[in-house]
């Protein structure tokens, strides 16, 4: 399996979600996901920008933002500059806990340039798991 770099990520992608929560009910998110220099000053480092539309059932549809840096090793961080998990280059699993709840993510590259990331997540208040599936915006 080929390893992902950065650089691999630079540019522009569809993407889609689902979110499924543990007593079954869903969200989908329908947008874009950019990764870019812009922003970050630094050569080593992309912006991630995801807009987009979340439609839950029975209610109107609601825009959508999330922004991260992406390091040259594929550590993301949040905005505020706390560190998020590490992108295992060659596709597999993550985590990331956030008090008191657990993120496990999983990285499936084997379709690449599509690929997929998956978050489950557990805690007190969270139940849910997540699938977005990247597309490259020029396919």
């Amino acid at each position: 399996m080929t390893v992902r770099r950065l650089q691999d990520f630079e540019g522009e992608w569809r993407l889609s979600r689902e979110v499924v929560e543990a007593d079954g009910r869903r969200a989908t998110v329908t947008g874009r996901a950019v990764w870019s220099r812009a922003g970050t000053g630094l050569a080593n480092e992309l912006a991630y920008v995801e807009t987009g539309e979340m439609r839950l059932p029975g209610t109107p549809p609601m825009q959508v933002e999330r922004r991260y840096h992406w390091a040259q090793d594929l550590s993301v961080f949040f905005a505020d500059g706390r560190f998020f998990h590490r992108v295992p280059p060659e596709g597999g699993e993550t985590a990331h806990w956030c008090d008191p709840d657990q993120y496990d993510g999983a990285y499936d590259f084997s379709r690449w340039p599509e690929f997929t990331v998956t978050w489950a997540v557990r805690g007190p208040r969270k139940d849910y798991r997540m699938m977005t599936i990247y597309t490259p915006e020029d396919r």
